[in-house]
């Protein structure tokens, strides 16, 4: 079987065209490809799709490059996007960042960057800084696009970050490796900084988009104050555990977070078990009788009739408390201890819970 193919940021697409459009604003010649240096220190070339003066600057202000973006094997969304960079001279001896069409900007304190500013990572900006100097010592406003990021962000964590307007610009070693799972924790990571800067104490944990979406139909939340955990329970608990959070309500449906009930605190598919078998030998005990065979959570509780479908929920949500409780208190921090359930089906309805949920107002 051959190795998995690596790719490059959208960091390292921006700074070689940031370069490429610096080189032809300097008055030479585009280039067919750009040189760039990594953070680990070694050089990549990245071939460039057009690097042109702007026909809408003055003859030797304006100049624009563009790279398309290979992720490799990584199913990223922004595979195959074109980054666009346009320099601009300007005054001072700074290099100044701007988002353009498809970049977004940041809207809430806890990231790397503050908000106002275009959403531009920290390493990223040295990239695209250290670009630039090899080409000039002058001052250059860089602005960042990328067409179509706007509708690409909404597949993305920027919207429950606070990040409005399109993609960030992302990247820690330049490179993208396939399947990354340290680049989904952080973005997780990303979601609780974010939420503690905000002041948020009591968070809610949802595993996608049925959950988040529940979350706002019955309580009122604010946006900053739901957490996307996908399937890194263990990961994000440990977080929540070291926070200053004084309460936390998990809440999703029954497929995700039965599985939490078996202490599986990965709930990937790959590597955890269905929750269907979970749930039928609960709902035996419960109910004093066997379900019938269903191949999915949903469809077992569908086939219950509504009093038996709340006394499993209620029971399925104790004993997922009862888990999380007894993995936020071997975590020892500062967190906190306990954590309420809510259980929703596909459609976001309510089908039970279990725990306080005093620190969450619920809607009328």
């Amino acid at each position: 079987m051959n190795a998995a193919r690596e790719g490059y940021s959208t960091g390292t697409c921006a700074a070689a065209a940031a370069k490429a459009a610096v080189l032809v604003l300097s008055g030479r010649a585009a280039p067919q490809a750009a040189d760039v240096r990594l953070p680990d220190g070694t050089q990549a070339r990245l071939p460039v799709l057009y690097a042109r003066r702007t026909p809408d600057g003055r003859e030797s202000a304006s100049a624009e490059a563009a790279v398309r973006k290979d992720a490799g094997d990584d199913p990223d969304v922004t595979h195959a996007t074109t980054v666009v960079a346009r320099v601009d001279w300007t005054a001072g001896g700074e290099i100044l960042f701007a988002a353009g069409e498809g970049v977004g900007t940041v809207t809430r304190p806890g990231l790397s960057v503050p908000p106002g500013e275009p959403a531009i990572n920290p390493v990223p900006r040295e990239m695209i800084r250290q670009a630039i100097r090899d080409v000039t010592d002058r001052a250059v406003q860089v602005t960042i696009s990328i067409p179509g990021g706007r509708k690409l962000a909404e597949k993305t964590f920027n919207p429950r970050l606070g990040i409005v307007g399109g993609l960030s610009i992302l990247g820690t070693t330049g490179r993208v490796r396939p399947f990354s799972h340290p680049a989904l924790q952080a973005a997780l990571k990303c979601g609780v900084e974010v939420a503690v800067a905000s002041g948020t104490t009591c968070p809610v944990l949802v595993p996608g988009h049925i959950g988040e979406r529940a979350a706002h139909t019955h309580f009122e939340l604010r946006p900053e104050q739901v957490l996307a955990v996908s399937n890194e329970w263990g990961f994000m608990l440990d977080l929540v555990a070291q926070a200053p959070f004084t309460h936390a309500l998990a809440l999703g449906h029954p497929g995700k977070l039965g599985k939490l009930a078996a202490a599986a605190w990965d709930t990937h598919s790959s590597r955890s078990g269905s929750a269907v078998a979970v749930v039928a030998k609960l709902g035996a005990t419960v109910l004093g009788r066997e379900l019938p065979e269903m191949p999915t959570v949903e469809g077992l509780f569908a086939s219950l009739p509504g009093d038996e479908r709340t006394r499993l929920a209620d029971a399925l949500a104790t004993q997922v408390r009862r888990q999380i409780a007894a993995f936020l208190q071997a975590a020892a921090g500062a967190g906190p201890k306990d954590a309420a359930v809510v259980l929703v089906n596909m459609r976001g309805e309510w089908l039970g819970t279990n725990g306080d949920l005093g620190p969450w107002r619920r809607r009328s």
